[in-house]
């Protein structure tokens, strides 16, 4: 396993200072630079930025490589360009600015047929700043596994995890293979509760690094086992970690490195991405890159293109289907490879306080969302989001 190289780095969820940047070498192009802040963030679980307040949420959220180690990927070297489309109707229009006001909503860009049909703004967010991803980056790291199993560096989905990380033989995860991880169905036990100091998803990056290993699989060792793997589904930001930290050793390079080449390129963004990392150096697999809000919007159209050269051949249809079936309770509903699905073969990428990415391939739509909500976590605003998808459809 490649050693990791201790760092002033990004504890995900936490806070504070100044950045300067240094060269990184890449054979990539765009480039990749390292960010380091001045002035290393709290380690405190209990400073963790789902506990901060609204004013220093909304200054953070567009600002987060001012405050935490990471690794800064330039923009594509032919950015894409997107046409004006006709605009939606006035009602769909009031709709979407409704809503954006209502759940502080920072950007929503809607494209369809590649088109810009709506674009707007808030909170003092504009179209060349960057706003956080949360786990939107969930489904980047998913694009990313699959760019590795078509490159053949991951030989498929049925890889054994401890295969390509052999530290967490005996551990939990010793038994899983890597699909299993990527639809989160481990059964490995896991408290994500965003308003518990104490949950495993407000420790897992304030955990201390051990000398020679990723914070990864230093959490990944403190789990227990409470269900066989492949029988539950519960949802890990770590396993996303955990799949990221999969993808850096199976190609050698770091989570952003590859995205340079894989998805940044050939998705035409045409701002940089900031990709925030952990105290060991990793990239943080489930959270936490910045990008532009068009430039959300390109990687749900280069998802809904289907990533040709990039992923094999169907799979985001295939990341994007419920491969989890939530059931009779939420009919439609259910689980990928890192997407969520939804009903009439739409999904999507979801992140907290209110970040998304929805993709209708019936309908070649993309709904780009950035915000700032009040809380972490509201099924109120989810399900707004998507009520947004008929009114826009109605012209």
């Amino acid at each position: 396993m490649r050693t990791f190289m201790a760092s002033a780095a990004a504890l995900a969820l936490a806070a504070c200072a100044s950045n300067g940047t240094a060269p990184m070498a890449t054979a990539a192009k765009p480039t990749v630079t390292q960010v380091t802040p001045a002035q290393g963030p709290s380690m405190a679980a209990a400073d963790s930025i789902l506990f901060w307040d609204d004013a220093r949420r909304s200054a953070a959220f567009r600002d987060m490589e001012q405050r935490f180690t990471g690794l800064e990927v330039s923009a594509a070297s032919n950015p894409r360009a997107l046409a004006q489309g006709q605009p939606l109707s006035p009602k769909a229009q009031a709709a979407i600015r409704s809503l954006m006001r209502e759940s502080s909503a920072a950007g929503v860009m809607v494209l369809q047929d590649g088109k810009v049909r709506f674009e707007d703004y808030g909170l003092g967010f504009g179209p060349q700043e960057r706003w956080t991803s949360f786990s939107v980056a969930k489904s980047f790291t998913s694009t990313l596994l699959g760019a590795a199993i078509r490159d053949g560096k991951i030989a498929s989905i049925d890889t054994p995890v401890v295969s390509i990380i052999p530290a967490l033989a005996g551990s939990a995860y010793d038994g899983v293979n890597v699909g299993q991880i990527a639809t989160m169905t481990s059964g490995v036990a896991w408290n994500e509760d965003y308003t518990d100091p104490d949950s495993d998803v407000a420790k897992m990056l304030a955990v201390e690094p051990v000398a020679g290993e990723s914070q990864v699989i230093t959490y990944a060792k403190t789990l227990r086992r409470e269900a066989p793997a492949g029988e539950k589904w519960v949802y890990k930001t770590l396993e996303t970690n955990l799949l990221g930290l999969i993808v850096e050793e199976a190609t050698g390079m770091p989570l952003a490195e590859y995205a340079a080449s894989k998805i940044v390129e050939p998705a035409g963004f045409a701002g940089g991405m900031f990709w925030m990392q952990d105290l060991t150096g990793g990239n943080i697999g489930g959270c936490c890159l910045s990008l532009r809000l068009s430039d959300y919007a390109r990687f749900g159209q280069f998802a809904l293109e289907g990533g040709k050269g990039v992923v094999p051949d169907g799979w985001f249809t295939k990341s994007g289907s419920p491969l989890v079936e939530f059931g009779p309770q939420a009919p439609g509903f259910g689980y990928g490879y890192q997407w969520w699905a939804y009903p009439d073969g739409a999904y999507g990428a979801q992140g907290i306080f209110g970040q998304s990415i929805t993709i209708v391939p019936s309908e070649r739509l993309v709904i780009a969302a950035v915000s700032n909500w009040p809380t972490a976590t509201s099924s109120k605003y989810r399900q707004a989001t998507r009520d947004l998808i008929p009114v826009i459809l109605e012209d």
